[in-house]
């Protein structure tokens, strides 16, 4: 058997390994979600707002209705011009009451000089924390959570080896136009990485850290010079000798929309940004996505060369035939797989937005050979560059530990 024989047989073995992953995945969130947590640390639930994302008044609620005895719920903006603020008061002076949150505040914090403005804001919040909270909890304003999110959410941190807790996002398109499909199906490529590993990364829109821990790993020195907050969280907690734990019942709804423009600039901001935060996880993307579509594509082609040499003294005997026509079977096959997998899991957690994903589910197992190819795209074009924009402040990332403010868009 000739040495091509044996790389495609080290492809599919790793494929294979992938789907296995898949399926590690499914089961570990399966199993956990609907767990009672019965953990209530004294929490404080900070969510920097810019602006009124879709569905804002719904989403910021959900943050009202916690079923959680023991937390203080602030809202931070930068200026008091922003649209978001008059909301968030209307929302605070309505839903206060009949919430179980012992204290809503709605902070203004500035214009941010070093940072991003959002960790501007996450410290403004942090520098006025009293002595009796033991836990950070921050989402953003764009995702929509269900009334146990923050206690699963802290739960994990009852034991000293987590560092922190994270959960992820969940696209849910608010128009079924292909942009918001694409943004969809990418996204839950990303989500099904996540599970009961040592590779999982912080997600900002979600995630809890104990003060103690925020203060021994230097995140209170670290952040007033990033841009990113959960990627230096992640790396600051690892670099620790901690856990960054996956909670399953914390992979929430955001409902967005986009266009091919607006995709592109999310697409390649993120990936910018994990390369420079974190290259390691970065260049495990490109690879893994150079490999679905170099194994898929590669392998068809391969495919057709096997067949199209059927002379009596073909080159290929019949070991070799089996090998190199299964390459592109394995790697179609499994690919559809981990996305009904992927589609499967969801589909139990955000039961209630099952209805908004029908279409989105479709686009994911029918077309997950093309969204291979454009996550691999988008990816390559963040290969290069430094400057990024993010929420109309275009920022220079110099390194992972200093961010330049350009100006605002």
């Amino acid at each position: 058997m000739d040495w091509y024989c044996y790389i495609a047989l080290t492809a599919m073995i790793l494929q294979i390994v992938f789907l296995i992953q898949a399926f590690n995945t499914y089961h570990y969130a399966v199993k956990k979600f609907k767990k009672k947590r019965w953990y209530r640390p004294q929490t404080v639930l900070i969510i920097p707002c810019k602006g009124l994302d879709l569905s804002f008044r719904e989403n910021i609620s959900s943050f009202f209705r916690q079923d959680y005895d023991n937390y203080l719920l602030w809202f931070v903006v930068a200026d008091q011009s922003d649209p978001a603020y008059d909301e968030l008061c209307k929302l605070r002076d309505e839903l206060s009451g009949n919430s179980k949150a012992i204290e809503v505040q709605v902070f203004v914090a500035g214009e941010s000089k070093l940072c991003s403005q959002k960790i501007h804001n996450l410290l403004y919040c942090y520098n006025k924390i009293g002595s009796d909270i033991d836990v950070l909890a921050f989402a953003d304003s764009d995702i929509c959570v269900h009334k146990d999110w923050l206690s699963h959410l802290v739960y994990p941190l009852r034991k000293s080896k987590n560092g922190a807790a994270t959960g992820y996002r969940w696209y849910v398109p608010e128009k079924n136009n292909p942009a918001s499909l694409a943004l969809s199906a990418m996204n839950a490529k990303v989500a099904q990485m996540f599970g009961r590993t040592r590779f999982n990364q912080a997600w900002g829109g979600s995630m809890a850290i104990r003060l103690q821990i925020f203060r021994k790993v230097g995140l209170d020195k670290l952040w007033p010079k990033v841009l990113s907050d959960d990627l230096s969280l992640s790396h600051a907690v690892k670099k620790s000798g901690l856990k960054v734990v996956f909670v399953p019942a914390c992979l929430v709804a955001s409902y967005e929309s986009m266009t091919w423009k607006t995709l592109s600039e999310f697409a390649r901001r993120q990936f910018l940004i994990t390369r420079v935060y974190s290259f390691n996880t970065w260049l495990f993307g490109l690879s893994s996505s150079v490999f679905s579509v170099l194994g898929l594509w590669g392998g068809i082609i391969i495919a057709l060369l096997v067949l199209g040499d059927s002379r009596p003294d073909a080159h290929f005997n019949s070991i070799e035939r089996v090998i190199l026509l299964s390459l592109p079977v394995v790697f179609f096959v499994s690919q559809i797989i981990r996305a009904v997998t992927r589609q499967k899991m969801i589909w139990i957690l955000l039961e209630k937005d099952r209805s908004h994903m029908r279409a989105a589910c479709a686009a994911d197992i029918l077309f997950s050979w093309l969204w291979s190819m454009l996550m691999m795209f988008f990816i390559l074009s963040s290969a290069f560059g430094r400057e990024v924009c993010w929420r109309s402040i275009r920022y220079k990332l110099l390194s992972s530990t200093e961010t330049q403010i350009i100006g605002s868009e």
